[in-house]
């Protein structure tokens, strides 16, 4: 159950870290103005309170293994919301940096 609650709360801290650098990126890239960058700061905001409910209380380990996390949400955010295709490498990236993830958050420790 640790394991599903850990997972769930990696998915809603990379959906308010994502969304909130891609609206502070459309406020000042695309001109899309202050609303959208002060939605993206209070988004970013919410992502650094999410990453504290983990499970696991070391610091390091939680933002190392969101990492892995951040990097297989952010191209998904980006065919979601861009249309990018990320190509057999981006997509092996991922999974690569996702199985870091459970690594480092989920391997069997003698403590």
């Amino acid at each position: 159950m640790l394991v599903l609650r850990s997972a769930a709360l990696f998915a809603v801290a990379a959906l308010f870290e994502i969304g909130g650098a891609w609206l502070v990126w459309q406020g000042v890239r695309e001109h899309r103005g202050w609303l959208w960058i002060g939605a993206g700061v209070m988004a970013l905001g919410a992502y650094g309170f999410v990453a504290t409910l983990q499970p696991d209380a070391d610091f390091g380990r939680i933002l190392a293994a969101y990492g892995g996390v951040f990097v297989a949400g952010s191209l998904a955010w980006g065919m979601v919301a861009d249309g990018f295709r990320p190509d057999r490498w981006d997509i092996t990236g991922a999974l690569i940096c996702l199985a870091g993830m459970a690594v480092i958050m989920w391997a069997p420790r003698g403590h």
